[in-house]
């Protein structure tokens, strides 16, 4: 048992030591970029940092633009777990800011009904979204991945056309009616220490609860184990008695629903509408390099949410140097080749580790 738990905490250790160093490469990467651009590395890593912590609202700012991240992430992390890979977050969470805006405009109740009531109804048709390419896999052996792309488009053509055909679109203007108060989820008390220009809410809060939920559910429940056993081996579950089909399907089921939330926060907490959209945003295909940087720890997705939005938000501060902000896409993009070269920093690593130890030896 204390031979098993010391291996567990070695490749947790392993983990994070190969995350912060595809961190480092990745902002290395980013200044040479910089420097064949003709600016200062230190220059504008000192403007990120600055707009990341700086002020208190650019740290409100780097959570709020974390919080869907870290929920994508934990969707992606958890399909990865039980054996698929959830590239249909995107589509999920379309869906739930679509289903947060019908029921938070279209309803008329109590804040402590209606909040709750919005959550639940996104996340219920992120679960069925989400279900529907884990049956596809199930019944007809339907790859999760091509199902997922497919339900992607879908999703941002059926959010487009319910906007534009319905109620909810506003006359002459390509957004919807905004949400009710009592749907809304701001922290309205907060902005009097971060500026009232400030989308502070909830939502990190909700996704810290739902990451240990996740967590627990895999770690300690019946469930978990079985989603886990299926991930590693289906037909080793499959001859224990675990009902593979039925876990396909439950497992898609919930991505879709934490990926659906994440949708939902976004409306509820931040933009209190939705809009035509010319392109798919991009929260779910973020959330891919979010549990990859996580290595699908439910944990770290937390982090590495963070990390990003951190990015995303302190690289727009860049401009105010001269430096184009989109240097941030070349270092999250290093960040994830290198996170993907894992096993060969992990070679080089014990490589040098084992020329430290025998150099050591020798004097």
């Amino acid at each position: 048992m204390e031979n098993r738990l010391f291996k567990s905490k070695k490749i947790i250790n392993d983990t994070f030591i190969f995350s912060i160093a595809s961190v480092v490469l990745g902002l290395l990467v980013g200044a040479i970029a910089l420097i064949l651009s003709g600016h200062n590395p230190i220059t504008v890593y000192s403007a990120l940092i600055e707009g990341i912590i700086g002020k208190p609202k650019y740290i409100a700012w780097t959570i709020i633009r974390g919080t869907p991240l870290i929920l994508t992430g934990l969707s992606i992390a958890f399909a990865y777990k039980t054996g698929l890979f959830n590239i249909g977050a995107e589509g999920q969470f379309i869906i739930g800011a679509l289903v947060a805006v019908l029921v938070g405009a279209g309803v008329d109740l109590p804040a402590f009904i209606h909040i709750p009531l919005t959550l639940i109804s996104a996340a219920l048709a992120g679960a069925l979204w989400g279900g529907i390419s884990g049956w596809l896999k199930a019944r007809f052996g339907i790859n999760e991945v091509i199902s997922n792309i497919m339900l992607n488009w879908i999703a941002f053509y059926f959010s487009n056309f319910v906007l534009m055909t319905t109620w909810l679109k506003v006359p002459n203007s390509e957004t919807s009616v905004p949400i009710k108060d009592s749907a809304k989820i701001s922290i309205d008390w907060m902005k009097s220490l971060v500026g009232p220009a400030t989308s502070v809410n909830w939502g990190i809060v909700i996704s810290i609860v739902l990451v240990l939920i996740i967590a627990f559910i895999l770690k300690k429940t019946t469930l978990g184990f079985e989603l886990r056993a299926v991930g590693f081996n289906k037909f080793g579950a499959e001859y224990a008695g675990i009902n593979i089909r039925s876990s396909m399907v439950k497992s898609m089921a919930i991505a879709g629903l934490l990926a659906a939330i994440a949708g939902a926060i976004q409306v509820m907490g931040v933009t209190n509408v939705i809009t035509v959209l010319p392109a798919q945003e991009g929260y779910g295909f973020d959330g891919i390099a979010v549990a990859l940087i996580a290595n699908n720890n439910p944990i770290g997705v937390i982090f590495s949410g963070l990390l990003f939005g951190a990015f995303k938000y302190g690289g727009t501060k860049m401009q105010s140097v001269g430096a184009p902000s989109e240097v941030v896409n070349i270092i999250i993009g290093s960040i994830v080749y290198f996170i993907a070269l894992t096993s060969v920093i992990r070679i080089l690593y014990l490589k040098m580790r084992q020329k430290r130890t025998s150099k050591g030896g020798s004097k």
